[in-house]
């Protein structure tokens, strides 16, 4: 199935942040036998409110390829990861043909 995986890290993240929890992630999604058909960095952006003490977070986008019980254990690995302070995965639907 295929997900989106929005992250946010904290908003005083350096560029080696950034790397490293992109890595991280590509690790964790081979680690249970998905992939990981595109990375964006949507850069930082001022939060609508204070989250875990932060007023602006790094946002990193992923879509993956990854089986149902994956994405489960992806979501738990990752909240538990210091520095990423949000995420949310959802499940893409395929386009419907015309």
């Amino acid at each position: 199935m295929n997900y989106e995986l929005t992250l946010v890290l904290r908003g005083d993240a350096t560029p080696a942040k950034r790397k490293s929890t992109a890595d991280f992630v590509e690790k964790l999604v081979k680690t249970f036998k998905g992939s990981i058909k595109k990375t964006e960095d949507w850069g930082k952006v001022d939060l609508a409110y204070e989250v875990a003490k932060n007023n602006s977070g790094i946002f990193l986008h992923f879509v993956l390829e990854l089986d149902p019980a994956g994405a489960k254990a992806l979501g738990e690995k990752i909240r538990m990861e210091e520095g990423i302070i949000r995420h949310l995965m959802v499940r893409k639907e395929k386009s419907a043909s015309a």
